[in-house]
């Protein structure tokens, strides 16, 4: 079998094992807000974004606009725009084509593990295979796993479980401040999607309050 392939799957290790917790509580969710089986392994295959997914399972057992949940989605996952620029100079080597299925394995923690492979300028297109692979297939298999098994639990809330998105983001926020300016930007994406709460309906609070605090840490970083 090819080394560059066993390499990327022995990097896909630690995301696998934090894949598997985060997708069992997905799948459990969004059972219990009227996703099928089926519905979830076709938006883990296509979507393939746990904050996203999340949201949008939520937005959507809520009655949200359609556009809301897309442009929600949009903006939650542009982050991975920047992700594959910072790659981009490295992979000149490999075909458009390969790096349009590239691409699509792309995710926060995928990133994070490969990245150091990508500084090369030499990975192989069979690295990206094994890593993005297997770490694809077995999000896909929690998150189906889950919705199973969540047909059979009466109060995921008991355990916590509709708690797991809140707690993953208020996790990454964290990781995310550094300093003063980060603080302020956090605070006021939260006040002001609080008070734009009572006069935007369709979670469009959210949205606009997203750009206005991102135009915030611009002018002051400015």
């Amino acid at each position: 079998m090819n080394k560059e392939f066993i390499k990327g799957i022995k990097t896909a290790i630690p995301v696998t094992l934090g894949y598997l917790p985060i997708g069992l509580a997905f799948g459990i969710l969004a059972s219990q807000q009227g996703l099928s089986p089926v519905d979830i392994f076709f938006m883990s295959l296509l979507v393939y974004a746990g904050s996203a997914q999340f949201i949008a399972s939520a937005m959507l057992a809520s009655g949200s606009a359609y556009i809301t949940i897309i442009v929600t989605t949009f903006l939650i996952n542009l982050r991975h725009l920047l992700m594959s620029a910072s790659m981009s100079p490295y992979l000149k080597h490999i075909s458009s084509p390969l790096l349009t299925l590239i691409s699509i394995g792309i995710t926060d923690e995928t990133y994070a593990a490969g990245y150091a492979e990508t500084a090369t300028g030499k990975a192989s297109p069979y690295f990206y295979l094994g890593l993005y692979g297997l770490s694809h297939i077995i999000w896909i298999m929690s998150t189906v796993l889950g919705s199973i098994v969540g047909s059979h639990i009466a109060n995921p809330e008991k355990w916590g479980l509709d708690f797991a998105l809140s707690a993953m983001f208020i996790g990454l926020l964290f990781m995310q401040i550094k300093d003063r300016k980060d603080i302020f930007v956090a605070i006021s994406s939260g006040v002001l999607s609080v008070a734009l709460a009572y006069f935007m309906k369709n979670n469009f609070n959210i949205i606009t309050a997203t750009i206005v605090a991102a135009f915030i840490g611009v002018c002051l970083e400015k």
